[in-house]
């Protein structure tokens, strides 16, 4: 349910021979090595031809407790959800309930530009809506029952952020909104909707709308790792809802995926609107390029849960990654598993790790601020594990590599200090961005 800017895009690049066997003692090479190292709590499955030809599990389900993940073990998925969200809109287009042009003011008319946002900018986020998630309380209000008035309300009184149509930019408001709509026209709960027009359909077996989070029935929590794993609060679904509150397993969203690409769903029009893409953006669905492979599908992250759920039509294959608690970039994992099944080669991350003292860290410690970029870093330590936190986000920690770099493999983040200098370079997403000590 992330916005964009934290939602991995998967841009795949690799060399692609032709797929032989597939190497799964690699790869269980890969998930043990990730587990030792308190690198990745999840399940994996890949599927070829509707065949599940590889599957696994690490970590715990319930860590205060010990109790073990299977791949039976069930997820928060958050925004993958919109591609169950947005199957069910065409589903009604197709029964002639919506049509993509329809505006959106006779069922939302307090929000702003409802006349001229029709259902197609909600699809593909263009609407211009403001994204409840970075309301700058979100975090004050997220675990609590929220009423389909007070959202409407929320999304209404927030600032427009552009004309629609204008540009395409992520909002999990324009998913909610679309949960509210089918609802109303379907005269039932998205609940029972999603149940009665994909879930039973497809015979998908572990896939629901979530509610409070129940070990008892194979679920999982989520954790963040701070030396070690700490459980996360629980986002209440009656606030993602249609936008990030469905549960599944990865066996499932491969199911669910093929039975959406072979047909069994909604038309092959239909599809072919969902995977028309604007400006990076399809309705609820992605683009992931591999090379000169293409796939399509959906990333998510709600809580520590972080997703991603994929399919190469040309290939017939199906990959999805679900995760309840990571230290590592998920990104470099598809990777590795993509490089295998396409027989191409990869090398097993080395997390070997340098020891520092609480002693050692002090010359990092400090607020740093940089020309290049608004935000601010602060630099703390908890004992003998240093931390990093941007302005308005929550701290992280850092893995030393050497004696001054550190790095934090979830969000692909390398810092290097320069303690004489009192400066420190950050490396992101391709770029360089050097901060100075105040």
């Amino acid at each position: 349910m992330k916005n964009s800017t934290t939602i991995l895009l998967l841009l795949l690049c690799a060399t692609i021979s032709s797929a032989q066997s597939f190497n799964n003692e690699k790869i269980d090479s890969l998930f043990t090595l990730l587990e030792h190292n308190d690198k990745f709590m999840g399940s994996i499955a890949i599927s070829e031809n509707q065949k599940t030809i590889y599957t696994k599990s690490i970590g715990f389900a319930d860590f205060e407790n010990g109790v073990k993940s299977t791949i039976a073990t069930k997820y928060r998925i958050g925004s993958i959800s919109k591609i169950f969200t947005a199957t069910l809109i065409f589903k009604a287009i197709e029964e002639r309930k919506l049509e993509l042009n329809r505006t959106i003011e006779t069922f939302f008319p307090s929000i702003k530009n409802a006349n001229t946002i029709t259902i197609s900018n909600l699809l593909n986020h263009s609407s211009g809506i403001h994204d409840f998630t970075r309301d700058k309380d979100y975090l004050k209000w997220n675990t609590s029952m929220q009423t389909e008035e007070k959202m409407k309300e929320r999304i209404a009184n927030g600032e427009t952020e552009f004309s629609p149509n204008e540009k395409n930019e992520y909002s999990n408001s324009n998913y909610l909104l679309l949960t509210f709509i089918l609802e109303k026209i379907n005269k039932k709960p998205f609940s029972k909707i999603l149940n009665s027009l994909i879930i039973n359909p497809t015979g998908l077996k572990d896939t629901y709308y979530g509610s409070k989070i129940n070990i008892t029935e194979n679920e999982s929590f989520s954790y963040k790792y701070e030396g070690e794993w700490k459980k996360e609060n629980e986002t209440d679904m009656s606030i993602p809802q249609g936008a990030g509150a469905i549960v599944s397993n990865p066996s499932d969203l491969n199911r669910f995926l093929e039975q959406l690409f072979l047909g069994k769903i909604i038309s092959e029009k239909s599809l072919k609107q969902m995977k028309t893409i604007t400006n990076g953006y399809g309705m609820g669905i992605f683009e992931f390029p591999y090379d000169e492979k293409v796939s399509f599908g959906h990333t998510g992250g709600i809580d520590g849960f972080t997703s991603v759920s994929s399919y190469f039509p040309e290939e017939k294959l199906s990959i999805s990654l679900t995760s309840n608690g990571t230290n590592y970039n998920n990104n470099n994992i598809l990777l590795a598993v993509l490089a295998t099944y396409f027989n191409d080669e990869f090398e097993l991350p080395n997390f070997d790790r340098l020891e520092l003292s609480s002693e050692d860290l002090d010359k990092f410690l400090g607020k740093y601020s940089s020309e290049q970029i608004p935000p601010k870093i602060d630099i703390t330590k908890d004992g003998s594990t240093l931390f990093a936190q941007a302005t308005g986000q929550g701290a992280f920690p850092l893995e030393p590599t050497e004696e001054s770099v550190f790095t934090f493999d979830q969000a692909g983040v390398k810092i290097v200090f320069n303690p004489s200098e009192k400066t420190l370079i950050l490396y992101q997403g391709g770029g360089e961005f050097l901060f100075k000590a105040e």
